[in-house]
């Protein structure tokens, strides 16, 4: 495994690209309510991106053995587990939906994250859910240090989330970002303690935690290539950060003006 240590002028591109990333939810943020689509939200994406000078990097992304994705972020509503694709059915109260954006710099840097939306009033579950799954990914970010473990993120997460009655989906984990879309190392949001890739200062990677309500399987929905749901129909939420391993923690790259406020456990997005 190699992973991609990042110089102090890389963070400062890196830093650029995760901040113009979050900018993007913020512009997106006050559009979402009922029976706005997931193409609109898209739409609004691309206009962002445009105005900032940045590009998707998910539009015609094709990993090998997928079809080319068709939109310019992610939109992953209830029971979606992730890569939903953006489409013209209006969202009503009480759906949940996670809008994940990725752009690429005009210097080919790359920035990721995503947040999840609230549609109306929703649900007792629907809202913990978004909360739990909102703190799992804080307490999994306050394990980053040099010399911690990348089994230390995992188990952090998991203990929480399934200490809270909450599972941890298994198949699609944070990454390494940079220069490339996906880099090493794997994130997993489950594990044990002080196993993995021990972390090293000039590290960058994402933590993206996908809890789901009931059960933790999911499968493919239809033949789109990409759209991932639970398969018990039960909900799904995700929030993801990027984060760089500094010389005494962690400094979450992706915040803009309009990002959530920080759970109460936490004192400061950079250590």
């Amino acid at each position: 495994m190699s992973i991609n240590i990042k110089s102090a002028q890389d963070l400062e591109a890196m830093r650029l690209a995760c901040r113009l990333a979050s900018q993007v939810l913020d512009y997106i943020a006050p559009h979402i309510k009922p029976g706005i689509t997931t193409a609109e939200i898209d739409r609004l994406g691309a206009e962002c991106m445009a105005q900032q000078g940045t590009v998707s990097a998910t539009i015609g992304y094709q990993p090998p053995g997928y079809p080319p994705y068709p939109g310019h972020l992610c939109t992953s509503v209830n029971h979606v587990v992730c890569h939903g694709i953006p489409n013209d059915k209006p969202l009503k109260k009480g759906d949940i939906v996670n809008v994940d954006v990725t752009v690429i710099t005009k210097d080919g840097w790359y920035g990721d994250n995503s947040r999840m939306y609230l549609i109306g009033e929703c649900s007792i579950a629907a809202k913990r859910l978004s909360a739990l799954t909102f703190d799992a990914m804080w307490l999994g970010i306050q394990q980053v240090r040099p010399g911690a473990t990348l089994g230390d993120i995992g188990h952090a997460i998991q203990s929480f989330a399934e200490g809270h009655g909450l599972s941890v989906v298994r198949e699609f984990c944070g990454h390494g970002i940079g220069q490339k879309f996906h880099e090493e190392p794997q994130v997993l949001h489950y594990g044990l303690p002080g196993t993995g890739v021990m972390l090293e200062e000039g590290m960058v990677f994402t933590i993206e935690p996908m809890l789901n309500l009931g059960r933790r399987e999911v499968k493919e929905l239809g033949k789109d290539g990409w759209t991932i749901v639970t398969k018990d129909h039960s909900l799904s939420a995700q929030w993801e950060h990027t984060v760089v391993v500094t010389r005494t923690g962690y400094e979450v790259m992706t915040l803009s003006a309009g990002s959530p406020p920080l759970p109460a456990f936490v004192t400061t997005t950079s250590c």
